[in-house]
């Protein structure tokens, strides 16, 4: 279970100033543990402190970074079930899934001790015409700076992970804000982390308000800021970032395309998973699903039984899949936008139920695509289905959308997999599998109000790095 109560980290090492942040376990309620909060004076030790130790870090031989992040791992599996249930507590996540993002959670860090000795560069040819003959050129690459991170609350270990193994890789100093609502995910990471020999004034992990975190936005000693989280706040986020890179993973409303060849009982395995796993409370959860009509009917009936078996209960029981929302107001506001569905015409196939934070596993067709359920991130366990009858057609569908973050494709038929490639306008197409399928090696990002930039260890380490060019002139010319 949870301790009574955990410090913030500042410059590496435990603060407890106060315990001003409640956690609540998800299920009860109930209070489960009490956390120190920063205020903007720690925020801005914080901030020079990682500003400080940029000369530290960006020193660090491969070899002493990748210890630390092996370290990082190692405790992790050793805490598993400790860690597991911090999860189910504090996110509400039913356990067997909580385990599952803790086993995510040292694959990261371990394929980020893996990249920390692959940092390499290049060298290219600059002889292209006759004034740059007896040149060479060769690049490498070097840590942007010091970062801030802001992290959600559905993901409270692996998103954190995401952010944290990549800028360690790489060599950079960060300021972290974990999710106010999960924050003894990320503290517990602290507490790994400071056992390393990772320089203490390069990481501070701070639950804080969200004035006390804008200096993580504004603050020119930052070089990058990393945002997972609304798009709303992500884009207005950038628009005060002044000078910094932004990297930003933000909503969807993925589509998921089943073809008339596809395997139905293969598809609505992984489609309900995909809709309804931790509550629909994933970026890249199925939220739409266009079925050929040739099996749309077939199709609706195996969604809409698998569906109805879904236990809904108390996270830390084993036989749980659907857990509570992150509050109650967002069980609410779910259960508004079924409603206002359901008075725009749409046809209620299952679910429709809820009960305090929990919302049962819902399926509605004949939905009007301006409808909330269609048009916006649900982040709920609700997903809408329609009928196609081109393949072409159906990938038009796909692309309606603000969003554009994954989009997955049921089919054996070649050709519509090169079309779904080339046409889908996402960040990733998972072919035979649903949206919400991802690797933690794997590129990931969004286009449109998804987000800019990726995720996934190497590609976020290059986003948190800077190329430094070298040329050579032979001397005499």
């Amino acid at each position: 279970m949870l301790r009574s109560d955990y410090p913030c980290y500042l410059a590496g090492r435990p603060e407890t100033p106060n315990l001003g942040l409640v956690v609540t376990n998800k299920f009860t309620c109930q209070p489960a543990a009490r956390v120190a909060l920063a205020d903007a004076h720690a925020m801005d030790r914080a901030i020079a402190a990682a500003a400080r130790a940029l000369e530290q870090t960006r020193r660090l031989a491969a070899f002493e970074r990748q210890q630390v992040l092996a370290h990082v791992a190692r405790r992790v599996q050793e805490r598993q079930e400790e860690l597991a249930r911090v999860l189910a507590i504090e996110a509400g996540k039913p356990i067997r899934d909580a385990r599952g993002e803790v086993l995510r959670l040292a694959d990261t860090f371990r394929i980020a001790a893996e990249e920390a000795v692959r940092v390499r560069g290049e060298h290219w040819p600059l002889d292209i015409s006759p004034r740059a003959a007896g040149y060479e050129c060769l690049w490498r690459r070097e840590p942007v700076g010091a970062c801030g991170f802001i992290t959600p609350f559905n993901f409270p270990m692996n998103l954190v992970a995401h952010k944290v193994a990549p800028a360690i890789a790489m060599g950079c100093p960060f300021v972290l804000k974990p999710a106010s609502n999960t924050p003894v995910s990320a503290l517990i990471l602290a507490e790994i982390l400071a056992e390393t020999s990772w320089p203490k004034e390069a990481f501070s992990v701070l639950p804080c308000s969200r004035e006390t975190a804008e200096a993580l936005v504004s603050d020119p000693r930052l070089k990058l800021l990393s945002f997972t989280g609304s798009p709303e706040v992500g884009w207005a986020l950038k628009a005060r970032a002044g000078k910094k890179r932004v990297c930003l993973e933000l909503g969807g409303n993925a589509a998921c395309i089943v073809d008339r060849d596809a395997d139905l009982d293969h598809a609505a395995e992984r489609l309900t998973i995909g809709a309804f796993y931790q509550s629909g409370q994933s970026c890249i959860s199925v939220q739409r699903v266009l079925a050929h009509r040739e099996v749309y009917a077939a199709l609706r009936e195996r969604l809409a039984a698998r569906a109805e078996t879904l236990k809904m209960g108390d996270p830390l029981e084993e036989d749980t899949f659907l857990g509570p929302l992150i509050s109650e107001d967002d069980a609410r506001r779910v259960e508004q936008w079924v409603d206002e569905a359901r008075a725009a015409g749409a046809t209620l196939l299952c679910g429709g139920r809820r009960q305090g934070s929990h919302y049962a596993a819902t399926w509605l067709e004949n939905v009007d695509p301006r409808c909330n359920v269609s048009c916006r991130e649900v982040f709920g366990p609700v997903a809408t289905l329609a009928a196609f009858d081109d393949f072409r057609e159906a990938v038009r569908e796909a692309n309606a959308s603000d969003f554009g973050l994954q989009c997955g494709v049921f089919t054996r038929d070649i050709n519509h997999v090169w079309h779904a490639w080339r046409e889908l306008d996402v960040g990733g197409v998972v072919i035979n599998d649903s949206s919400s399928f991802r690797v933690d090696s794997m590129p990931y990002g969004g286009v449109k109000d998804s987000g800019q930039g990726r995720e996934g260890v190497r590609f976020a380490m290059e986003e948190m790095s800077e190329i430094r060019l070298l040329v050579l002139a032979k001397p005499g010319g």
